[in-house]
């Protein structure tokens, strides 16, 4: 089969493309034949090493050689303990633990994966596991009136979360660079801020932020809150997040608001809710570009340089 494959941290330009034996499912795993991987910031991450927290897939070298998390394909094997699938299931789920979605093959835990609603294409299936669950927890607590900001709203999960909250039924801001503020206006956003030209820290306040690229200090964070506001970051540098724990949340404390990190659950539970209100019209789905196996590196340069419109999608 093909993969496109790296052995050290860096730029896409260190990424290849390889003829690789096909893997074979564990036990309790499944072989799924790809169809369509979305990409997700955690690709970039993963690939440059950087933040940190990215190395966890090796501190000096990646353990995991082919990255991709957010597949969609039909399943070609199954593991001796597996009673879920049958050969020729088309599922879709978010394969972080293994990756592998960057191939014409991967293995996947049985746990990791839902039946693909026949709504759906296989690419738009792959755009919803991680930015659709990421998306529904950052705003489960969004309410009518509210005042909700999202930082990096452009992307795969600013795009849902965008959306959420909106049909929540709060006034929403969306920040991103400028190439995307009418994209936001078109998801729903009541208002779009540059954040190259506008601080939104002075703009609220917000009863809501959910930081997809954490950077700021807390105590700008704090000042974007209203009295009970909540400040919730899912990416960012490991600085930020460090000081998001611990300065920030005592921070908070003394003043009334909350400022802490959101730890994403992962799995179909958290995600199919997302996919269902997909084929029920109530939520969009906006795939920016489509790139083929071999142009992968151009597709994560795409994604890395901030310039995607909602979700990348890679179609072997």
């Amino acid at each position: 089969m093909r993969a496109v494959v790296y052995d050290r941290y860096g730029p896409p330009d260190v990424l290849r493309l390889e003829e690789c034996p096909v893997p074979s499912p564990g036990e309790k795993q499944v072989l799924v034949k790809v169809a369509a991987t979305s990409i997700n910031l955690s690709d970039w991450e993963m690939l440059t090493g950087n933040p940190g927290y990215a190395r966890l897939n090796g501190l000096f070298a990646p353990g995991r050689k082919v990255l991709g998390s957010d597949i969609a394909g039909q399943v070609t094997a199954v593991g001796s303990g597996v009673t879920s699938w049958q050969v020729g299931d088309e599922v879709y789920g978010d394969n972080l633990a293994l990756m592998g979605g960057f191939a014409d093959y991967a293995v996947v835990a049985e746990t990791a994966l839902a039946r693909k609603p026949p709504e759906l294409s296989f690419a738009e299936a792959s755009t919803i596991p991680q930015a659709g669950a990421i998306a529904t927890q950052g705003t489960a607590s969004a309410r009518a009136g509210q005042r909700v900001l999202i930082n990096g709203a452009g992307g795969g999960a600013g795009t849902f979360a965008i959306q959420l909250a909106k049909l929540a039924g709060a006034h929403v801001t969306g920040v991103d660079n400028d190439h995307k503020l009418d994209f936001m206006r078109d998801l729903g956003a009541d208002d779009v801020i540059d954040y190259r030209r506008d601080d939104f820290t002075r703009r609220g306040p917000f009863d809501l932020v959910l930081d997809l690229v954490a950077h700021r200090s807390v105590f700008a964070y704090r000042r974007a809150l209203a009295p009970g506001g909540r400040y919730l970051c899912v990416g960012g540098t490991v600085r930020t997040l460090l000081r998001v724990v611990t300065l920030g949340a005592a921070l908070g404390g003394l003043t009334g608001r909350h400022l802490g990190l959101l730890v994403a659950h992962e799995g179909p539970r958290h995600f199919t809710p997302v996919a269902e209100r997909c084929v029920a019209g109530e939520l969009g789905i906006r795939i920016d570009r489509t790139f083929s196996l071999d142009q992968v590196p151009q597709a994560l340069a795409h994604v890395g340089a901030g310039r995607s419109l909602g979700k990348v999608v890679i179609t072997p």
